[in-house]
């Protein structure tokens, strides 16, 4: 049966460094914190690559492993991230990476994701709908 976690995600650091720019558009790659509270209490470490088009929109992708509890149980899981940020609002879909889970987190499989703003700074409040094999 699958189950609901909901929660915030706060922005502890980012780290992003260009490595190709050329016509307006580059790719960086960041490294990113979080602390996570709610069903998901622990925290995350991240890395994105994004393209920056010309007309002020990206695209990226990312993995993140998370280390804490999940709902009461202990462990580690990795989630794959796609986003999209236009303007100053970024929408993300994740899932967890099969084989991921850790301790009491092993089997863990799901779906979710988050929308943040500038205004946000990077915070936001993310969903998990997460069952286990």
């Amino acid at each position: 049966m699958s189950q609901n976690a909901t929660g915030t995600r706060i922005l502890k650091s980012w780290d992003e460094k260009d490595f190709t720019e050329a016509d307006g558009r580059k790719l960086t790659s960041s490294a990113i914190a979080y602390s996570y509270t709610g069903a998901i209490e622990g925290d995350g470490v991240q890395q994105y690559v994004m393209f920056y088009r010309a007309e002020d929109s990206t695209t990226f992708v990312g993995l993140e492993q998370i280390v804490g509890r999940l709902d009461g149980r202990s462990g580690s899981f990795v989630l794959q991230h796609t986003g999209e940020l236009t303007g100053d609002t970024a929408e993300v879909t994740w899932t967890v990476v099969p084989g991921s889970g850790t301790g009491e987190l092993a089997g863990l499989t799901g779906t979710g994701g988050f929308t943040a703003t500038h205004e946000e700074a990077g915070n936001a409040t993310y969903r998990l709908d997460y069952s286990f094999e």
